[in-house]
């Protein structure tokens, strides 16, 4: 069986290794919207990296997310061997989904490869947007959340809080997956 791990993260930068990870949250649903369990940690910097400009001032006008993602700090090396144990306690094959998934995929990966050695993802990842560009039959770039259908979100917050916002992405996801294999049959 697969299980769908929405997963979130906030960073001080586009890329990993000059910038880092703050915090992400990971929410593991079965296709039929079941939460199965939740994962989240907010970490330390990376060692010799730094804050991207751009991101620092977006993170400025973000007092409270920021506040959230700074405490109770984890090293990258316990955050990601505690998740790498909870994704291989998880009772089915985990798929990696975000929005946008290119972004997140990218942090998360990484730091599994860096702090663990190996990713129980491989190198895939499911993008809500992309399945959203599939089901709506019109272009990537249109294929926005304003652009989706009302009955494919829950009343959910998105508050940049790494875990809310995997939680509330997932129900998002399993919402257009149960539409898709309706009409599918």
């Amino acid at each position: 069986m697969e299980l769908y791990i929405s997963t979130d993260v906030e960073t001080d930068g586009p890329i990993p290794g000059p910038h880092s990870m703050l915090s992400f949250g990971s929410a593991a649903y079965q296709a039929d919207k079941t939460l199965i369990g939740t994962f989240s940690a907010n970490l330390e910097a990376l060692p010799g990296a730094a804050p991207h400009p751009k991101t620092q001032a977006w993170w400025e006008s973000q007092p409270e997310a920021w506040a959230a993602c700074r405490e109770n700090l984890q090293s990258p090396e316990t955050a990601m061997q505690n998740y790498l144990n909870w994704l291989k306690s998880l009772p089915g094959r985990p798929v990696f989904v975000a929005y946008p998934a290119g972004f997140d995929f990218m942090f998360v990966y990484w730091y599994l490869i860096r702090f663990t050695g190996e990713s129980p993802f491989s190198h895939s990842a499911l993008d809500i947007k992309t399945f959203a560009m599939a089901m709506l039959k019109q272009e990537y770039r249109r294929s926005t959340k304003r652009a989706m259908p009302r009955r494919w979100f829950d009343d959910l917050p998105h508050a940049h809080l790494a875990l809310d916002d995997a939680i509330e992405q997932g129900a998002l996801f399993c919402n257009m997956l149960q539409e898709h294999l309706r009409n599918s049959k």
